[in-house]
């Protein structure tokens, strides 16, 4: 009973972790995945999941055996890793952001048969999180997230059961399953596992919510707390994906219907495929479901991207010290807010170039970050009996040559 009132206590950055992972990879290409390839697609989603897993572990033991963040431990391998992020986190901050509220902004309009344009409801959504952030910074985050993850989580576990108990959607005639291993299912294929679970660069973003919680508490967690808190969220991440699939592959696989690359349109279709199948009683329950998972993870990566961004800054610039000026934050969440609604209005809300161009970004760069993560826990920083154990380390050199293979492959196939 102890151990479980310690785990609830420490409950914080795992679960703001899942609360971002949850968004396009789960909602938009898990359940894409299902809708196109059936339950196949399980398999990669599983794949990506354990190659991934130590690049974000090692983002919990870094900063909970130093009690710095992983971008502090860059600095410490040398400035030139810490350019690297830098550059690595500019290219996202135009992306990802773009990305998720061109999403939001699409199930907004559908749950309220709006004729507004996109464009403007994410201008709306970025002002509604932007003020949500700066009056309420880590804290509010955390309280409102353990209440939405905990409502979504049951919200989708129903919603599976009940779409494996209605059964498989009646298969089209003329039905010819798409191939797997041609560009586009390779391009797919890599889109997937690019942002499954999320993006790797997010490790960071757990190092600096650490620190945050820690802040909230009287004693800071020891490592094994720590990774058990972590290991709930990242285990919630991989099963929310399953339903995902499992939801996409039994109301639209062999029905031949493609899900749309434009936002509004897009979250029609998913909200009409779950009602169609389930009956229209559901509509209100899903609507709402998919929408608070799209909304949790603007809030929380805007949170992370504006966290990092002011974090590299500090460490680039030393004598600004950025970190002790509370303003600083409210500051880099509206040039963040102001920035991607430009990039959404560019892109017209075409959420498949957005996502796209992130996913790339992502995907090709993940096996140079997790290296980095690698060295930063097998560096001097760390006691050698706090470093991570053999399996875990050749696990990462595996997820390194997975990542790496396919992001050679990617990059071919974009580029020829």
């Amino acid at each position: 009973m102890l151990k479980l009132k310690t785990l609830l206590k420490n409950i914080g950055p795992g679960l703001l972790f899942a609360s971002m992972a949850i968004g396009t990879s789960h909602l938009v290409l898990s359940t894409k995945a299902g809708a196109q390839y059936g339950l196949i697609m399980v398999i990669p989603i599983i794949l990506a999941n354990i190659f991934k897993y130590p690049f974000f572990e090692f983002g919990v033991r870094y900063t909970n055996v130093t009690n710095k963040t992983l971008i502090e431990g860059y600095l410490n391998r040398g400035k030139g890793w810490l350019w690297f992020y830098a550059f690595i986190t500019l290219i996202t901050t135009f992306t990802i952001l773009a990305a998720l509220y061109t999403v939001t902004a699409g199930l907004f309009i559908n749950l309220f048969k709006l004729s507004t344009a996109p464009a403007i409801v994410a201008l709306g959504l970025f002002v509604l999180i932007s003020t949500l952030l700066i009056i309420g910074r880590y804290s509010f985050l955390e309280k409102s997230l353990k209440f939405v993850v905990s409502i979504l989580f049951i919200a989708l576990l129903v919603t599976t059961v009940l779409v494996i108990y209605k059964g498989q959607v009646a298969t089209n005639v003329d039905f010819t399953p798409p191939p797997m291993f041609n560009e586009a299912g390779i391009l797919f294929l890599i889109s997937l596992m690019g942002w499954m679970p999320t993006t790797v660069e997010a490790s960071s973003w757990i190092s600096l919510w650490s620190i945050e919680k820690w802040k909230t508490q009287e004693t800071k967690p020891t490592l094994k707390q720590s990774l058990q808190e972590f290991n709930i969220g990242y285990f919630m991440t991989a099963i929310l994906a399953v339903f995902f699939l499992i939801i996409g592959s039994m109301t639209l696989y062999g029905t031949g219907i493609e899900l749309s690359g434009n936002g509004v349109v897009f979250a029609n279709q998913v909200v009409e495929l779950f009602t169609s199948h389930i009956g229209s009683w559901a509509y209100i329950f899903i609507a709402v479901s998919a929408f608070a998972t799209m909304f949790s993870t603007c809030m929380t990566a805007h949170d992370a991207v504006a966290r990092v961004s002011i974090d590299v800054i500090d460490l680039l610039s030393p004598k600004i010290k950025l970190q002790r000026k509370k303003i600083v934050y409210a500051i880099g969440v509206l040039l963040l807010a102001g920035v991607n609604f430009l990039v959404i209005a560019l892109f017209s809300a075409n959420m498949g170039r957005l996502v796209a161009l992130a996913t790339f970004v992502s995907f090709v760069l993940a096996p140079i970050i997790g290296y980095m993560n690698l060295k930063n826990v097998l560096s001097e920083d760390i006691p050698k009996a706090l470093q991570p154990k053999h399996w875990l380390q050749y696990l990462t050199y595996a997820g390194i040559a997975f990542l790496s293979f396919f992001s050679i492959y990617y990059f071919y196939m974009v580029i020829f």
